[in-house]
Protein backbone atom coordinates (compact mmCIF):
# COMPACT_ATOMS: atom_id res chain seq x y z
CA UNK A 1 0.00 0.00 0.00
CA UNK A 2 1.54 3.34 -0.81
CA UNK A 3 1.77 6.56 0.89
CA UNK A 4 -0.47 9.36 0.10
CA UNK A 5 0.90 12.65 0.79
CA UNK A 6 -1.15 16.02 0.86
CA UNK A 7 0.53 19.19 -0.06
CA UNK A 8 -0.95 22.21 1.38
CA UNK A 9 -0.82 25.58 0.05
CA UNK A 10 0.83 28.33 1.52
CA UNK A 11 -2.28 29.57 1.78
CA UNK A 12 -3.92 26.74 3.58
CA UNK A 13 -0.62 26.82 5.81
CA UNK A 14 -1.19 29.98 6.77
CA UNK A 15 -5.13 29.71 7.60
CA UNK A 16 -4.16 26.64 9.48
CA UNK A 17 -1.57 28.44 11.79
CA UNK A 18 -4.49 31.02 12.00
CA UNK A 19 -7.08 29.16 13.30
CA UNK A 20 -4.84 27.25 16.05
CA UNK A 21 -3.25 31.05 16.82
CA UNK A 22 -6.47 32.27 17.78
CA UNK A 23 -7.83 29.43 19.93
CA UNK A 24 -4.93 30.17 22.63
CA UNK A 25 -4.50 34.11 21.63
CA UNK A 26 -7.09 35.08 24.40
CA UNK A 27 -5.56 39.15 24.55
CA UNK A 28 -5.33 39.21 28.14
CA UNK A 29 -3.99 41.85 29.67
CA UNK A 30 -0.32 42.28 31.26
CA UNK A 31 0.44 39.16 28.70
CA UNK A 32 3.18 39.39 25.72
CA UNK A 33 1.93 37.22 23.10
CA UNK A 34 4.96 36.09 19.77
CA UNK A 35 5.03 33.42 16.84
CA UNK A 36 7.99 32.18 17.15
CA UNK A 37 9.17 30.18 13.75
CA UNK A 38 11.68 27.93 14.20
CA UNK A 39 14.02 26.41 11.45
CA UNK A 40 14.53 22.80 11.98
CA UNK A 41 18.03 21.72 10.12
CA UNK A 42 17.76 18.23 11.24
CA UNK A 43 13.99 17.17 10.54
CA UNK A 44 14.43 19.62 7.38
CA UNK A 45 10.94 21.29 8.45
CA UNK A 46 10.15 24.89 10.05
CA UNK A 47 7.79 24.59 13.20
CA UNK A 48 5.43 27.89 14.50
CA UNK A 49 4.44 28.44 18.14
CA UNK A 50 2.80 30.77 19.99
CA UNK A 51 4.50 32.00 22.67
CA UNK A 52 2.42 33.68 25.60
CA UNK A 53 4.29 35.38 28.65
CA UNK A 54 1.97 36.76 31.59
CA UNK A 55 3.65 39.20 34.01
CA UNK A 56 5.17 37.60 36.71
CA UNK A 57 4.65 34.12 35.43
CA UNK A 58 6.64 31.48 33.36
CA UNK A 59 6.49 31.24 29.38
CA UNK A 60 4.39 29.09 27.72
CA UNK A 61 5.13 27.70 24.25
CA UNK A 62 2.23 26.49 22.26
CA UNK A 63 3.22 24.28 18.84
CA UNK A 64 0.84 25.72 16.54
CA UNK A 65 2.22 24.20 13.30
CA UNK A 66 5.10 22.08 11.03
CA UNK A 67 5.86 22.67 7.55
CA UNK A 68 7.11 19.93 5.89
CA UNK A 69 8.22 21.80 3.02
CA UNK A 70 11.43 23.13 3.72
CA UNK A 71 11.80 25.47 0.91
CA UNK A 72 12.78 29.00 2.19
CA UNK A 73 10.63 30.85 -0.99
CA UNK A 74 7.62 28.91 0.32
CA UNK A 75 7.96 29.78 4.23
CA UNK A 76 8.48 32.88 2.80
CA UNK A 77 5.13 32.93 1.31
CA UNK A 78 3.53 31.44 4.53
CA UNK A 79 4.47 34.17 6.47
CA UNK A 80 3.91 36.63 3.85
CA UNK A 81 0.20 35.77 3.89
CA UNK A 82 0.11 35.51 7.80
CA UNK A 83 1.36 39.03 8.12
CA UNK A 84 -1.65 39.89 5.70
CA UNK A 85 -3.94 38.62 8.39
CA UNK A 86 -2.43 39.16 11.87
CA UNK A 87 -0.09 41.82 13.30
CA UNK A 88 1.62 39.59 15.73
CA UNK A 89 5.25 39.67 16.51
CA UNK A 90 7.08 37.17 14.57
CA UNK A 91 10.54 36.25 16.06
CA UNK A 92 12.96 33.57 13.28
CA UNK A 93 15.48 30.86 15.23
CA UNK A 94 18.06 28.84 13.75
CA UNK A 95 17.99 31.07 10.29
CA UNK A 96 21.55 32.60 10.96
CA UNK A 97 22.55 34.71 7.95
CA UNK A 98 19.82 33.72 5.45
CA UNK A 99 17.76 35.81 2.79
CA UNK A 100 14.58 35.43 1.97
CA UNK A 101 14.40 34.67 -1.38
CA UNK A 102 12.04 37.58 -2.91
CA UNK A 103 12.59 40.42 -0.69
CA UNK A 104 16.39 39.70 -0.55
CA UNK A 105 16.56 40.92 3.18
CA UNK A 106 17.53 39.32 6.29
CA UNK A 107 15.52 36.33 7.51
CA UNK A 108 16.30 37.34 11.37
CA UNK A 109 14.95 41.12 10.81
CA UNK A 110 11.74 39.74 10.17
Amino acid sequence: MGVIVLIETYDQAAKLILERLEKDFLRQSRTIYQMLIVRDRFDEAYNFFLEVKPKNHREKSIPLHTLENYDLGYLESVVHSLRKQTQITMQFKGFGELVWPQAQTRISKG
